[in-house]
């Protein structure tokens, strides 16, 4: 939701450069690929080639979309492959610009789909939502204190519920990756390391030998990711990305190859910035607290969003959703770091106020 930029200078068109049709070559017979995606906000997802000599590897596939399914023929045909050259999809966690073109394919193809196990329990609620049972980032909100937006996403959401398009398969990978899986590939050995946070099983995949991380939506190089939007709602979604950056820095520092926006040449560098921009929301948020009991919704309300320091009231439903959920989630993290309390109401509605300061010392006799 919030927008970091590392490079502030950069015209819009230079930004959005990377998204741009064709492939680039990153050397050792890896290869990025920007396939297309619906709507404005997100431009397109990199998908990453690992070529070898008989076939290839996918780091992510895509979202299950005719257009992104024609660019990464051609992609794979300029590199001397074609779809059925494609061995395994690897990919970094379960929504549907990552995970959806690789399950299509798969019913065709000889590829194996591989997903991080922590993602068992977003692709059983993914499932409930089919069956009936409403999203949980709907549900969330009315602990958050917003139940006029929560009606508002409901009626944006009922016809895309009723009759989604495209219409998208939700079926389990070929195998669940654990934390620390190591994946031979011949050329290059990657190791699977749990990173949860933007979903609750994200993974990346690290190349030590070849000091290349391919991140995900782990860290973005112009974006801070969203936190915690997923199927099953967690409210300890910041406190584990937070976590998971810190990891990021115990690594030995790699080029960034991220799902949105261009290759890096440090991955620890955009994790410090995105590490101090979350400590600078934090106190943002500690001090809309700091009046009184708030909700998430009105302390998100307090707070401007995105690069260009926009007001909750000018961002649009499904903008002010991601917000709130980001501000309950800073919210928790300073809960748990002492510094706010939380109080639920009957109704169920959490409200968070500066903690309460310690009584003072009783001297002894």
């Amino acid at each position: 939701m919030d927008h970091v930029m590392s490079r502030p200078s950069a015209s819009r068109a230079d930004r959005d450069a990377w998204a741009e049709p064709g492939v680039e070559d990153l050397g050792g017979g890896l290869y990025r690929i920007p396939l297309p995606l619906p709507g404005d906000s997100l431009k397109a997802v990199n998908v990453y080639a690992i070529a070898g000599d008989d076939g290839v590897d996918l780091i992510d596939a895509g979202m299950a979309l005719v257009q992104a399914r024609e660019r990464l023929t051609g992609a794979l045909g300029q590199l001397g492959f074609g779809l059925g050259d494609i061995r395994n999809f690897f990919i970094t966690h379960i929504h549907q610009d990552h995970y959806t073109l690789a399950v299509e394919l798969r019913t065709t193809l000889r590829g194996q789909i591989m997903l991080g196990e922590g993602e068992r329990i977003n692709m059983e609620a993914i499932r409930a939502v089919a069956a009936g049972r409403e999203p949980g980032f709907i549900e969330m909100l009315h602990a958050m204190g917003a139940d006029t937006l929560a009606e508002q996403i409901r009626a944006i959401m009922a016809p895309r519920l009723a009759d989604p398009w495209p219409r998208l398969q939700w079926s389990d990978p070929d195998r669940w990756l654990a934390d620390g899986a190591v994946l031979d590939l011949r050329s290059r050995t990657l190791r699977a390391i749990h990173t949860p946070g933007h979903t609750q099983g994200h993974v990346v995949f690290h190349d030590e030998a070849g000091a290349t991380l391919f991140a995900g939506d782990h860290v973005l190089p112009h974006i801070t990711p969203s936190i915690g939007f997923q199927p099953a709602i967690t409210p300890m979604a910041l406190r584990d990305y937070l976590g998971s950056l810190q990891l990021m820095m115990g690594l030995p520092d790699s080029r960034l190859l991220p799902a949105h926006g261009p290759v890096c040449e440090s991955t620890h560098e955009r994790v410090s910035e995105l590490l101090a921009h979350h400590e600078t929301r934090l106190e943002q948020t500690r001090d809309a607290a700091s009046a009184g009991p708030v909700t998430a919704y009105q302390a998100a309300s307090a707070i401007p969003w995105t690069r260009r320091q926009r007001k909750f009231a000018d961002l649009e439903p499904f903008n002010q959703l991601l917000a709130v959920g980001e501000t309950a989630a800073h919210l928790e993290v300073l809960v748990i770091r002492g510094q706010l309390a939380r109080h639920t109401s009957g109704e169920g509605i959490d409200t968070y106020a500066l903690s309460p300061p310690p009584p003072p010392a009783v001297p002894l006799a």
